[in-house]
């Protein structure tokens, strides 16, 4: 069954491998686990590693998009990118993968919104407005600011983003930042990769009345396997599970699907500098192959095939029907 994977962060070791002078690294290093899971396509994004934070957060975003745009030649055999809907179709009847480009977090474009039609002209189709941090646009989960939400500028943005045609992502936004947004579009928005907050009790996981307001606006929620967000105690593929049956349970099947957030596109300085303690995978969906071991699981709880399709694939393939015209 193919997979739609709503959150990457390979393109941080595409870029960190490139710049050491390696080639093809998409091939080299994680397309076999890509196809034994079944991804079909992924949303892969521009993200500022902690360790760039405080220096030009917009070089930095230029250098990924360079090294990206070099990956883009090497990989026109097995994978491509999406730009529209129909590209999507056509790269899966291909056999290849579609990769929508994403920004986790728009700190690079400094407080300049017109540069978000310069990010859209470079093929970017989705982005979130934060990565945990406080910016020029809006605010995220680990802000001592709990009333700030979207700045006016961030106002601003998330109204081009949606008249350019870019899926509007809310995950590492606070709650204010996500009721901002909910407010200040019309269109289907996504929760990339975010759990249930009453499963696990984490900052990033999204509470009853976030959950219901992507159902509201038929967006999507991915599920998300990174081990602090899953279960404070035992996190497993068992528990992820658990997770989809939550949001199915209040919002229905056609709004949960799949964003792993896989550490393993990050190298061990990156992993160091998000946590003080070693990374651990979540026991049964440690990266992209084990994504059938997680369907397997749903099925053994009664979803038929046609639910477990929506949840791997055809609701995140929605949102891209909907929003990339």
């Amino acid at each position: 069954m193919k997979a739609f994977d709503a959150h990457s962060d390979m393109f941080t070791d595409i870029t960190i491998r490139r710049l050491k002078g390696e080639r093809n690294i998409i091939e080299n290093y994680h397309i076999d686990e890509l196809k034994k899971g079944g991804v079909a396509a992924s949303i892969l994004g521009i993200w500022i590693e902690p360790l760039y934070v405080n220096k030009d957060r917009t070089w930095r975003t230029l250098q990924i998009m360079g090294a990206v745009s070099e990956e883009i030649e090497d990989m026109r055999e097995y994978a491509g990118i999406v730009y529209k809907y129909s590209d999507l179709i056509k790269l899966n009847q291909e056999n290849r993968i579609g990769i929508i480009m994403g920004m986790e977090g728009v700190s690079g474009l400094r407080d300049d919104i017109s540069l978000i039609n310069a990010m859209y002209r470079f093929g970017v189709r989705h982005a979130m407005l934060t990565w945990n941090e406080e910016n020029e646009f809006a605010t995220g989960v680990k802000s001592s600011n709990k009333d700030r939400g979207l700045t006016k500028k961030g106002v601003e943005l998330v109204k081009r983003m949606e008249k350019l045609g870019i899926i509007i992502d809310v995950s590492h936004g606070n709650e204010s930042t996500f009721w901002d947004i909910y407010e200040n579009t019309t269109k289907p928005f996504i929760a990339s990769h975010s759990n249930a907050y009453n499963l696990c009790n984490s900052i990033r996981n999204l509470k009853d009345d976030q959950i219901k307001a992507i159902g509201e606006r038929n967006g999507v929620i991915g599920v998300n396997s990174w081990v602090d967000f899953v279960d404070n105690e035992h996190p497993c593929a068992e528990k992820l599970a658990d997770h989809v049956d939550y949001i199915v349970d209040k919002i229905g099947i056609d709004h949960v699907g799949f964003g792993f957030d896989f550490g393993n596109y990050l190298d061990s300085r990156t992993l160091k500098s998000l946590q003080d303690e070693e990374y651990i995978k979540t026991q049964g969906i440690e990266d992209a192959s084990k994504i059938p071991n997680l369907l397997n699981i749903l099925k053994r709880r009664g979803y038929k095939n046609d639910e477990l399709e929506k949840i791997a694939f055809k609701n995140m393939e929605r949102i891209v029907r909907d929003i990339l015209v």
